[in-house]
C-alpha cells in the first residue's frame, strides 16, 4: 500500500505574504480592542464623573434608609385629588371591577342619593370589590383625608358635597388609628364586641332621669356650656360619629343611640374622660372635662 502525498496549504508566494501579514495583523487588532474596551468601561481620570462626591455617595449609600419625624409636628393632609391619584384612581378612573367611573354622572347618581355620610362610611369599611379604604392603612391615609377624596370623586359626579371638618391636632391619628388599637386575630365575634366597646366608651350616653335627677344629670345645659360642647364635637368626636366609624352611634340617629341611653350619666362621663377599649382618653384630645361632659350632653340631647 502507498501513502497519498501531502500537499502543503501555502502553495505560491503571494499565499505566504497574506499568512505572515495576518500572523501579525490579526493579533495586534485584537489587543487594540481589548485595551480600548477596558479603557473606556474602568476609566477613572479627569473628564469623568466616578469620582465625583455624589457618584461616591450613591455607590457607598446603605440600601435601606431610615426616616425620622418628628411625632408631635402638625400632620399635614392630603388634599382629596392627591388621595384620590394616589389610591383611588386604580379602579375609579377605569371604572374596573363595577367602581363608579370618576366624572361620570350616570355612575355616581345613585350613589350621591345615599348621601355623604354612607359614601365615607362605605370607603372606610368596604363594599364588594373595594377593600376597606381602598386597601390602604390608617396610617397610610387618616379618615378625614379619605372623607376628602370621596367628597373630591363624588363632587365631580354631580354632587356639591362639602368637605369634612378638619380634625383637631391630636385627634386625628386617634381617630384614623382606632381600627389598629383594637387586638387582631381574634375571630368575628371578638372584632365586633371590641368595635361595640369602643363605641360604648366614645359615645355612650346615658338616659336622663325625670325630675330633678333629669337637672341634676345635665338635660338643662347653659349656652356657653352648648357651644363649648359643639365645639369639640365638631373638632374630634365627630370624626367618628358623623360618619359611624367602628360603630360608633350616628350623631342624631336615636337608633343607633338608644341602646347606649341607658347607662348612668357618671359612667358615661367617665367613659369620656378616661377611654375605654380603642376610644383614647377625652377622644385623644387634650380638652378640659367639662367641655367633654358639656360634648357628651350636645350628642345626648341631638338623640332624642
Amino acid at each position: 500500500m502507498s501513502e497519498a502525498p501531502h500537499g502543503a496549504p501555502i502553495k505560491t508566494p503571494g499565499q505566504l505574504i497574506a499568512a505572515v501579514i495576518a500572523g501579525f495583523a490579526v493579533p495586534i487588532v485584537i489587543i487594540v480592542l481589548l485595551a480600548y474596551y477596558v479603557d473606556n468601561t474602568t476609566r477613572t481620570g479627569a473628564g469623568t464623573e466616578e469620582l465625583s462626591a455624589q457618584q461616591i455617595a450613591s455607590r457607598i449609600a446603605p440600601i435601606a434608609q431610615v426616616s425620622i419625624r418628628d411625632a408631635n409636628a402638625p400632620r399635614v393632609y392630603k388634599t382629596g385629588e392627591q388621595v384620590y391619584q394616589a389610591v383611588c384612581s386604580a379602579c375609579h378612573a377605569s371604572g374596573a371591577a363595577g367602581a363608579p367611573k370618576f366624572g361620570n354622572a350616570g355612575d355616581w347618581a345613585p350613589r350621591i342619593a345615599q348621601g355623604y355620610d354612607t359614601l365615607w362610611h362605605t370607603a372606610l369599611s368596604g363594599k364588594g370589590a373595594m377593600p376597606p379604604r381602598g386597601g390602604t392603612s390608617p396610617d397610610d391615609y387618616s379618615d378625614y383625608e379619605i372623607g376628602l377624596a370621596v367628597a373630591y370623586m363624588a363632587n365631580h359626579g354631580g354632587a356639591n358635597f362639602q368637605d369634612p371638618p378638619k380634625p383637631a391636632p391630636g385627634a386625628a391619628n386617634a381617630a384614623s388609628g382606632a381600627a389598629a388599637a383594637a387586638p387582631a386575630a381574634s375571630g368575628a365575634d371578638a372584632n365586633a364586641a371590641q368595635a361595640s366597646a369602643a363605641a360604648a366608651a366614645i359615645a355612650a350616653i346615658p338616659q336622663a332621669a325625670s325630675g330633678g335627677n333629669a337637672a341634676a344629670g345635665g338635660a338643662t345645659q347653659s349656652a356657653d356650656a352648648s357651644q363649648a360642647g359643639k365645639a369639640l364635637y365638631t373638632q374630634v368626636c365627630q370624626a367618628c360619629h358623623a360618619a359611624g366609624v367602628l360603630n360608633a352611634p350616628k350623631f342624631g340617629n336615636k337608633d343607633d343611640w338608644a341602646p347606649r341611653l341607658k347607662e348612668p350619666m357618671d359612667t358615661v362621663y367617665n367613659y369620656a374622660l378616661h377611654g375605654k377599649g380603642a376610644m383614647p382618653p377625652k377622644g385623644g384630645s387634650n380638652a378640659s372635662d367639662a367641655d367633654v361632659k358639656a360634648a357628651v350632653d350636645y350628642m345626648v340631647s341631638a338623640a332624642k
